[in-house]
């Protein structure tokens, strides 16, 4: 068993359940810290509430009294929990440090860690930047906001073993001594200000992820992004830039018919299968990383001429009588709808929807040029329907589940079309993720078949 190193704390409040507050409790105990966990909406009786209170845990279920800070030295909260809930709002007044799980795995890994950020792209990059690792046989483990927790991951590393790491700024904003030996920030864009506010506090907590870096850690930075570009100016990490729009001494950039490293050809654009001119940033992103981790063109070249692109992320589902589905429940902001809708020329019926973030969609006008018809979902319908009367596109409708949905969008289209979920929205109005609502989706396109 791995023993954290570098976390001088003894009594540790888990905050919040869940995939990566369970991971926690569990290398806590196993590390013979002290653990309280406190879960408002866990019954007493869950297997998993059982578990942690069989290894020693003290578990405090169905509120968050304040008493549960008492004698607590530290704090690893779930990611999605706001700073501004009381509890959190005590412990900072008490110098309480407040953590997220991502700092348990810094302190795990004895190994190099390739951490990957930014508003949108993220699991395409790390899922590709693993593969490219894999492809040319060095291990490697992805995980964080993809697949598994990441301490569970970093406890489960290899000797060598690399880690990848998908990283959301909710949990950047959790750290203290967490720096990835490759840090890669993809974009900045406006999302998540429920959350954080304002911009310029999402900024922040995306900049986190290069923060605690120096001189012997690299950056990978997207050039034609003005924000990150202007972030990544106080970074000490060697900056390491991608671009499309430009070419490059250093780092990977493109040209009308292929794709570069430094001066070396990677591969022609031709022979990518991942579609879509927005996954371009993605691949530049990846090349970096797994140049600097040692991949060579070789390895990166047979990986681009496969992958096809990561579940729920633009995925191709089916064709069903000359229509194309596509699932991209993982589209949750205007941009990555954007994106998606910005990857097809022939006419597309868009199923779209979602959690009401107080937000309109008049950005997503100009994308609706080849969208013939829009089937609506969620609490989002009627702000969604006015954006695409407005657009002029033909045909809007309404509907309550995602079954509906689909056989709405296949009665509303023809030969050669393609019928894509894109949400432009959160999920958690109607699921708990947006894997439920791609499961759902395919799940219903497949019952059409």
């Amino acid at each position: 068993m791995k023993e954290l190193k570098n976390f001088p704390y003894s009594h540790i409040l888990v905050l919040g359940l869940a995939k990566s507050g369970t991971a926690a409790a569990r290398l806590l105990l196993q590390n013979e810290k002290h653990v309280r966990v406190n879960d408002k909406h866990t019954a007493l009786d869950d297997p998993v509430v059982q578990e942690l209170t069989a290894m020693g845990a003290e578990v405090i279920t169905g509120s968050h009294p304040l008493e549960v800070l008492d004698g607590i030295d530290a704090i690893i909260k779930n990611p999605g929990i706001t700073y501004d809930m009381p509890l959190l709002q005590e412990a900072s007044s008490r110098g309480i440090p407040i953590m997220t799980e991502i700092e348990l795995a810094g302190s795990l890994a004895d190994t190099d860690i390739i951490g990957i950020t930014g508003s949108n792209g993220k699991t395409t990059t790390t899922t590709l930047t693993a593969e490219m690792l894999q492809k040319g046989h060095q291990p490697v483990k992805a995980a964080g906001n993809i697949g598994y927790a990441a301490s569970e991951a970093a406890q489960a590393l290899e000797k060598d073993e690399k880690l990848v790491l998908e990283l959301s700024s909710f949990q950047l904003l959790g750290i203290n001594r967490f720096k990835p030996k490759i840090a890669v920030l993809l974009n900045i864009f406006e999302a998540h200000l429920d959350y954080h506010k304002t911009f310029e506090n999402y900024k922040n907590a995306k900049s986190r992820i290069f923060i605690n870096q120096t001189t012997d850690d690299y950056l990978v930075y997207n050039a034609d992004n003005a924000v990150v570009a202007e972030a990544v100016m106080s970074a000490e990490s060697v900056k390491i830039p991608f671009s499309l729009t430009k070419r490059l001494n250093e780092g990977a950039w493109a040209d009308e018919t292929s794709i570069y490293y430094k001066n070396e050809e990677i591969i022609a654009k031709r022979h990518i299968a991942l579609a879509g001119d927005h996954n371009l940033e993605n691949i530049l992103a990846a090349i970096c990383a797994a140049k600097l981790s040692g991949a060579s063109n070789e390895a990166i070249a047979d990986v681009l001429t496969t992958f096809a692109g990561v579940r729920h992320r633009l995925q191709f589902v089916t064709n069903l009588n000359n229509r194309l589905f596509y699932n991209d429940s993982k589209a949750t902001n205007l941009l990555a709808t954007q994106k998606a809708l910005n990857a097809f020329t022939q006419p597309v019926i868009l199923i779209a929807g979602g959690l009401d973030r107080g937000n309109e969609f008049d950005d997503l006008k100009p994308y609706l040029k080849n969208v013939k018809g829009m089937v609506l979902i969620g609490e989002t319908q009627d702000k969604l329907a006015r954006t695409a009367a407005e657009a002029g596109v033909d045909s809007i409708e309404n509907v309550y589940t995602m079954a509906d949905a689909v056989k709405q969008a296949y009665n509303l289209s023809k030969d050669n079309d393609v019928i894509l979920l894109s949400p432009a929205c959160a999920s958690w109005d109607q699921y708990q993720t947006f894997a439920e609502r791609g499961n759902m989706f395919i799940q219903a396109v497949h019952t059409l078949v």
